[in-house]
């Protein structure tokens, strides 16, 4: 097991782009390569950039990949938010409330590694 694979948060940002994989399913089929696709792009984008900010020499370099972890989880947010305005999302309290728990991960980790 790679150390990346060992922190929480990006066990927690794994389970996220499981959930959001299967909610995508669900959104019709003309948004397969539109809101779906970007959905899984930011999904997968948070623990692809924990690991990879992991796996470089300093801390300095591993919080700006937590950054755009950071970011990619906001927009990713962004759009589940529009997904539940278009009606194809009927309950996203739990993807709201695993981002909102993410962000906090992530940010608790930024802090520790300032």
């Amino acid at each position: 097991m790679r150390i990346y694979q060992k922190l929480q948060v990006w066990q927690d940002a794994m389970t996220l782009v499981e959930i959001v994989y299967r909610v995508t399913k669900l959104l019709p089929r003309e948004e397969q390569f539109g809101l779906s696709s970007q959905m899984r792009r930011a999904a997968v984008s948070i623990p692809s950039n924990i690991a990879e900010g992991r796996g470089r020499e300093t801390d300095k370099e591993f919080i700006r990949f937590l950054y755009i972890s950071r970011g990619s989880l906001m927009e990713l947010e962004t759009q589940i938010a529009i997904a539940k305005q278009l009606d194809y999302l009927e309950n996203d309290e739990e993807l709201f409330i695993m981002t909102h728990k993410l962000y906090a991960k992530l940010q608790s980790l930024i802090n520790a590694l300032k």
